[in-house]
């Protein structure tokens, strides 16, 4: 007998990944994290579960209405809509990438302090 928790459900979440309003969604977040659609949604084949996945158009709406809005620098990385909306990255990873990109910031272009910030959130992302 085999149960539906030792099932591999990767063909069922790329279902749901390709689907026509998922497959915008993760465009729109590939394009955000600047990394290729079909790495991003390797990624979240791994890391997410099939009820995230199915929610995934409105946490990523609700991520970008509400996460960070009080911060400027944590809403150009996408602190909270990346660990709290759409968990792609672990909070104490973020929160190091977010204290590492406001250092440069004081020392530093902004510009090239974020695209840093952002060079390593897609590298936690796929690691």
């Amino acid at each position: 007998m085999k149960y539906l928790y030792e099932k591999d459900l990767r063909p069922m979440k790329y279902t749901i990944l390709t689907s026509t309003k998922h497959d915008l969604t993760v465009r729109e977040i590939a394009r955000r994290l600047g990394m290729a659609d079909a790495k991003l949604r390797m990624a979240m084949i791994r890391r997410l579960d099939m009820s995230l996945l199915e929610n995934l158009e409105s946490r990523w709406e609700m991520g970008q209405k509400y996460g960070d809005s009080d911060d400027p620098v944590a809403e150009k990385l996408g602190c909270e809509l990346f660990t709290r909306f759409i968990p792609l990255v672990d909070t104490e990873t973020m929160q190091t990438i977010y204290n590492d990109t406001k250092t440069m910031i004081d020392d530093g272009p902004l510009d090239e302090a974020l695209e840093q910030g952002r060079a390593r959130i897609r590298e936690a992302v796929l690691s």
